[in-house]
């Protein structure tokens, strides 16, 4: 949750309740709230409905809106009905393996990225450091100023991406992208002003969510992010509408 930008507290106090998790992610139009339950149960207990009642309770007072209960065993048919019915996501055992298959796959590329970037760094530093005897100094001089070259385009491109995430990662960003690009693609086609409005919302959408979706795996994320980006694109679409 905190690599998709939420502010998470945990066993968060609220009425007579303990809320394993409590995350906030901060948007223009306000924060973001998911509680979430945590239960380290054995197979043969199941999680039942005073659990999700109690994650209820807890979420009205916070005025969360989303509730997760996550078990390492299963739940109640009860529970199970309820939550479906209510629109709180329940993930139990199987799903837990399944999300630590997703991690460990992600960690391990991460892992392996990392592993190669650092040989590229000293290969560099090798290059620069064996020089060859019979070049003379000259040749020792350019292939010095090759590798210093080399590492600073590397330097600048590992800037150039992290500031890419920063500003891909803030709601903020995301909404300044979606108008500038939306406009631009409007601007480009000059459609008549009668489909002006429909095709820069359509735009809005499509980058909205499309954007969105490329950033996160995490489908909750996904649409809260998604759905802020394009409801604030859309209201300053309509303020110009309105206003010029």
């Amino acid at each position: 949750m905190e690599q998709s930008g939420f502010k998470v507290q945990r066993n968060y106090r609220v009425l007579k309740y303990v809320v394993d998790i409590y995350g906030t992610l901060p948007t223009v139009l306000g924060d973001i709230g998911v509680v979430v339950a945590c239960k380290n149960y054995e197979e043969r207990w199941k999680v039942g409905m005073d659990v999700i009642k109690e994650m209820e309770m807890s979420a009205k007072a916070l005025q969360a809106s989303k509730i997760v209960v996550i078990t390492t065993s299963d739940f109640s048919p009860n529970a199970v009905n309820y939550a479906e019915r209510k629109g709180i996501k329940l993930i139990d055992k199987d799903d837990l393996l399944i999300l630590a298959k997703k991690f460990s796959k992600k960690k391990e590329t991460y892992e392996n990225t990392e592993d190669y970037n650092e040989e590229r760094v000293v290969e560099d530093d090798d290059e620069e450091y064996v020089p060859s005897q019979s070049s003379g100094s000259s040749f020792m001089s350019r292939g010095r100023k090759g590798s210093l070259s080399g590492r600073r385009r590397s330097e600048a491109s590992n800037k150039l991406k992290s500031w890419s995430k920063t500003i891909l990662g803030s709601t903020v960003g995301l909404i300044i992208i979606v108008l500038a690009v939306s406009t631009l693609v409007t601007y480009l086609i000059n459609p008549n002003k009668a489909l002006l409005g429909i095709l820069r919302i359509f735009i809005a959408a499509v980058l909205s969510y499309g954007i969105v979706i490329a950033l996160e795996r995490d489908l909750m994320v996904t649409l809260i992010k998604g759905s802020t980006v394009f409801f604030v694109t859309l209201i300053i679409y309509i303020a110009l509408i309105i206003f010029t």
